[in-house]
């Protein structure tokens, strides 16, 4: 009950999300950032490529989804690489 009351008062917690190592990818560093939703994990993640112009970063939200927030890291890195490996700098183009 006073859970609730306060849950009313303050509104309700956000998702938790993991941040997780930075891993290099050629040029590319990417974080893995995915977020729990609905007691599932879902594959997030920030692509950043620093260029002369300057840094760019795209963030990606994928519809996989983990039983584990550590299953979780290790498939949006993977996801982030095939990201990278299809898309290369283009990925940067697109809405993030």
């Amino acid at each position: 009950m006073i859970g609730r009351l306060l849950g009313r008062i303050f509104g309700p917690r956000g998702p938790r999300t993991v941040v997780g190592e930075e891993v290099v990818y050629g040029r590319y560093r990417i974080t893995p950032t995915p977020f729990e939703q609905e007691g599932r994990w879902i594959t997030a993640g920030v692509i950043v490529l620093e260029t002369e112009e300057g840094r760019r970063e795209h963030r990606f939200v994928r519809a996989d989804s983990h039983l584990t927030a550590e299953d979780a890291l290790e498939f949006s890195v993977i996801k982030a690489k095939q990201i990278i490996d299809q898309m290369g700098e283009h990925l940067f183009d697109l809405p993030s």
